[in-house]
């Protein structure tokens, strides 16, 4: 039951077998495109956020880095305040709130530089606006936005155009669809779409090769007003023309109450699987590809997500779990995300660590992976050996240069536009493929246009001639039992043009169709014995009021 509801109760998993039964029969499924071409995708899926900026000592910032970067975890998604950026007024980069007076660059200028010395990708999340750049100052909220816009675009602009090459990715806001991430005042989908629309414009001509991720929407259910529901918000978002104006969408995924396999996917439910709804609207509105032609071309990236192991005596809004449950689901969310979700790109564990004990008294702070005296949580440990474990290709449709993909030998990168996402690479004679994936079948998409070639491909140990004649797919393997498999192509003659490679589980659709029919049976046995109960009950309410059972044998023969 836990692998289908998230619920470790035998109770509640039962009554969520039930729910879940009533949503497979009464809702179709999220549309999800999972086999369309995607960019952004094929990079290191373990990301972490952190609170660099809080350190006051470089050595700490250095140690969480090389803490992260010996973990395998390839992204940290770092908050730039604009209000520690742009302090004092608009145009003014200058940090006098102490003696001496330094450049507010400084510490931005030191998270970057180490960074990029422990192979680290910076994910820049651009929020927080200086009470300057509001008439009514904080009075409105210190999260409100400003009041003119472009004040924003200026200062997105400033960070992209100092960091142009070196950080790549930017991410515009957080959570605008709740209280109090934009300020004292009910939020507005409209108006942050035109945020959105002003700081794209703004990075993209600062930095042209910049990637652009539109505000994580945090799960809500609520109609509207100081909080929206993130679905409601998304739609509208879309109806105001968001579409064109992030290449990434943003997305939060907390388990709360229950753990990541809960597959409830409900616009009334805020739960791990409410990215497969964001999902959905995204197809839905056939939202614009990168240049393939294909719908639904924009990925998913999970900015903030994980369990919290809040202690008994406080009070949470957030779930509870222990320190083991903590561990096991955040390892299992990654796993569910990289082998059930092709359009997600990383997920972002929330968060790292705090600098101090003083916000130990709130509910969210036992989200933290490692405490502020530096001790691992088993979350951390558990993240640190998956991380490290060799990756592979799990089931969707996945580029040329995935990280799991190792090449030897002569091959050359070419761009066509027929071609998946307008690249691809040429193998020569001698030249070498192989890669890990999970499912039970591969098939390898080759440029439509490409010559024949000939060598060896060799499955799980397993040696045999191939020829690969001119055309777009080609079956490695079929109905392998599904699990881990290693596969390597070897080039002997000819030229083999990879274009993407196609993993598929065979055995997904037989196990869904299964738990269907298992969920069916738990219904007819749920509805029969409450008819008998109830017939049951009124029975006895009847004898109780000295009314007569009829016998059969009694029953006038025209009834």
């Amino acid at each position: 039951m836990y692998r289908l509801t998230g619920e470790e109760d035998t109770l509640e998993g039962i009554k969520g077998v039930g729910a879940l039964t009533v949503l497979w029969l009464t809702q179709r499924p999220p549309q999800t495109a999972p086999f369309a071409p995607m960019p952004h995708v094929d990079v290191n899926p373990y990301g972490v956020n952190t609170f660099l900026q809080l350190e006051a000592e470089e050595k700490n910032v250095r140690r969480q880095l090389k803490m992260l970067h010996d973990a395998g975890v390839g992204w940290v998604r770092q908050e730039f305040p604009w209000e520690d950026i742009e302090i004092h007024a608009k145009g003014d980069f200058e940090d006098r709130r102490t003696e001496p007076h330094k450049s507010a660059w400084l510490k931005y200028d030191r998270i970057v530089d180490l960074a990029q010395e422990h192979e680290i990708q910076i994910l820049a999340r651009l929020d927080n606006p200086p009470a300057w750049s509001r008439a009514q100052g904080d009075e409105i909220g210190t999260l409100a936005p400003p009041d003119d816009f472009e004040d924003f675009g200026d200062f997105a602009a400033a960070v992209a155009d100092r960091y142009c090459g070196r950080i790549d990715y930017y991410q515009v806001w957080n959570e605008p669809n709740i209280y109090p991430e934009w300020g004292e005042q009910d939020v507005d989908p409209e108006a942050y779409t035109e945020l959105l629309t002003v700081a794209y414009e703004r990075i993209k001509e600062a930095c042209p090769g910049a990637t652009v991720v539109s505000a994580a929407l945090a799960q809500n259910v609520e109609a509207g007003g100081r909080n929206m529901s993130d679905l409601i918000f998304l739609e509208r978002m879309y109806a105001a023309g968001a579409g064109d104006d992030f290449d990434v969408l943003g997305a939060q995924a907390f388990g709360l109450w229950t753990g990541p396999t809960d597959r409830r996917a409900s616009r009334d439910r805020a739960n791990f699987s409410r990215i497969e709804l964001t999902r959905d609207i995204m197809v839905r509105h056939g939202d614009p590809s990168t240049g393939s032609g294909q719908r639904a071309g924009k990925p998913i990236w999970v900015t903030e997500m994980g369990w919290a192991a809040v202690p008994e005596d406080i009070p949470t809004v957030f779930g509870r779990v222990t320190r083991e449950q903590q561990a096991r689901y955040l390892v299992d969310a990654y796993r569910r995300a990289n082998s059930e979700w092709p359009f997600v790109g990383p997920l972002f564990a929330w968060f790292l660590r705090r600098p101090d004990w003083s916000e130990q008294d709130q509910d969210w702070f036992y989200f933290g992976l490692i405490s502020p005296d530096w001790e691992t949580t088993p979350a951390f440990d558990a993240l640190a050996v998956l991380a490290s474990a060799l990756p592979a290709v799990p089931p969707g449709l996945y580029q040329e240069d995935h990280p799991a993909l190792h090449y030897g030998g002569d091959w050359q990168p070419q761009s066509a536009p027929e071609a998946s996402l307008g690249a691809y690479r040429v193998g020569a004679p001698g030249s070498l493929v192989s890669f890990a994936f999970e499912g039970s079948d591969a098939t390898l998409v080759a440029v439509a246009e490409s010559t024949s070639s000939t060598g060896i491909l060799i499955i799980d140990g397993e040696k045999m001639q191939f020829r690969l004649p001119a055309r777009e797919y080609h079956r490695l393997a079929r109905y392998l039992p599904t699990g881990r498999h290693v596969v390597a192509v070897r080039v002997d003659q000819g030229a083999l043009a990879l274009d993407a490679i196609l993993i598929r589980s065979t055995h997904d659709r037989l196990v869904r169709h299964i738990l269907v029919s298992l969920a069916l049976v738990f219904a007819v046995v749920a509805v029969t014995t409450l008819i008998r109960y109830t017939r049951q009950t009124d029975r006895q309410s009847l004898i109780s009021k000295g009314i007569p059972e009829f016998k059969t044998s009694q029953r006038p023969k025209d009834l």
